[in-house]
């Protein structure tokens, strides 16, 4: 599961306001700091590029099952609620593929799999 910039930005929140007492060491709030900036580098990628993404997943999935994608809103949470349902539809395509034997269609999704991937990676992935 990735958390959702949200909760990600209310932890941080929280880590700030807990750092900014007096009494906190300043080893410990350098540490805890640093980590918040990197964590706040990582969100602001990944909202930055989360609405791109998804349009971009939405389509290549409906694409690949033969289905239209809704794109009535650009909401990130409609674009989610999209893409959950396409990926229940995914899963039950491959299931069928391999049940099938049909290497074509489930080399097909496993690209599509990769490429998925490949659009999440972070400028900081090691790989």
């Amino acid at each position: 599961m990735t958390p959702q910039v949200p909760s990600v930005l209310a932890e941080m929140a929280q880590l700030l306001l807990r750092n900014a007492a007096p009494d906190v060491p300043a080893a410990e709030r350098a540490n805890a700091l640093g980590l918040a900036a990197a964590v706040l580098g990582v969100a602001a990628e990944v909202w930055d590029e989360a609405a791109e993404n998804l349009v971009a997943e939405n389509r290549a999935l409906a694409a690949l099952l033969d289905d239209t994608v809704d794109e009535a809103s650009l909401r990130l949470s409609a674009l989610r609620v999209e893409n959950q349902r396409l990926r229940e539809r995914l899963i039950a395509a491959h299931i069928a593929a391999e049940e099938a034997g049909d290497l074509r269609r489930q080399n097909a999704i496993w690209a599509e799999l990769i490429a998925s991937t490949e659009r999440r990676k972070l400028s900081i992935s090691p790989v």
